[in-house]
């Protein structure tokens, strides 16, 4: 449905929020709500200054939050359940929502969590912290849910306005503190946070999230990433980081500048083992293509295997998977 790829792309969008019509999308979704307008709409680089935005508010009112959003959502998807059925809620939540739900909700607290660790300086503020952000509409991020609403009445039209034209946004009674959108965002193609050089999210404020293939790391860790070598990746005591370092660095080079051993070679290929000091063993199943290249070359392959893998034939029966004796192709490709 071409309204779903245009909710994954407003999930995605990054730069300047067009501000007019975020401002309008606001004040459609009080007055749809029965509540006046806003008297001040305050705007924030990111949602960690949104939040402390929020916490210098002196006059604004309770959270509106459950009337603006939580309420005509709710009320929305009654009726569209009634109108449709058990079997066709499921189904029209299937083709629209669905499709965007899981990577939209889990970039979503990756934010929250990033928010929290910026401005929790001590144990005691995280829950003041995580209180502000329970009043947060998350514009942008409610893509997937606004998905499945998309064109079945206008009650929510005012939420989608925001959403198509601004981040993260927290309604008061007198005062609303929006968000801008990210200014860069890079995911890898399963949408999970992903790159190797700089921050995979980041806010035109400086404040930005680091992760390696959807786990978050460090700045200083990703600096370190470019002069890796063997020594420095079993020198890392953190298994999760060397995982990262060896996926980075390479298996193949890994193993041919570590010095490892094959632990067992047959007609199908070479079996590598990699013994890791608390975590599993990273075995390595070698290749070679025997299709050549157009040069006449062929290409070698390194595939990753479950540890208990004891064969090359087995470890390549896994791919397909197959058991090793089940395995017995006329021709490798």
């Amino acid at each position: 449905m071409q309204y779903v790829k245009d909710w994954r792309a407003v999930a995605a969008a990054t730069g300047p929020a067009d501000r007019g019509a975020a401002e309008e999308g606001v004040r459609l979704a009080y007055r749809a709500a029965g509540l006046a307008e806003p008297e001040q709409i305050i705007w924030a680089d990111s949602p960690p200054a949104a939040v402390e935005a929020v916490e210098k508010l002196t006059d604004a009112g309770r959270s509106v939050r459950e009337e603006v959003r939580t309420r005509p959502w709710a009320e929305e998807r009654r009726r569209m359940y009634d109108e449709l059925g058990p079997a066709g809620w499921s189904a029209l939540w299937s083709a629209t929502g669905a499709q965007l739900w899981e990577t939209t909700a889990a970039l979503a607290e990756r934010i929250r969590t990033g928010v929290v660790a910026e401005l929790a300086h001590a144990p005691e503020d995280e829950s003041d912290v995580r209180l502000v952000l329970l009043d947060a509409v998350l514009g942008q991020h409610d893509a997937a849910w606004l998905a499945a609403f998309d064109g079945r009445g206008d009650r929510l039209a005012g939420l989608a306005e925001v959403a198509r034209h601004a981040g993260w946004w927290w309604p008061y009674e007198r005062t609303v503190v929006i968000s801008e959108r990210p200014v860069a965002l890079h995911r890898d193609e399963a949408g999970r946070l992903d790159r190797g050089d700089g921050p995979a999210l980041a806010y035109r404020d400086g404040f930005a999230l680091h992760a390696w293939r959807g786990m978050p790391v460090a700045a200083e860790f990703l600096d370190g990433l470019a002069t890796l070598t063997p020594e420095r990746i079993r020198a890392e005591e953190n298994a999760e980081l060397r995982r990262v370092m060896l996926e980075y660095y390479g298996y193949d080079g890994y193993l041919a500048e570590s010095g490892a051993e094959p632990v067992h070679r047959d007609e199908t290929g070479i079996l590598w083992r990699i013994a890791l000091e608390g975590d599993e063993d990273v075995v390595m199943v070698e290749v070679v293509n025997s299709t050549p290249e157009p040069d006449g070359s062929h290409r070698t392959y390194w595939l990753r295997v479950p540890p208990a893998t004891m064969t090359a034939k087995e470890g390549v029966a896994w791919t397909f998977g197959l058991d090793g004796q089940a395995y017995a192709p006329l021709r490798q490709t």
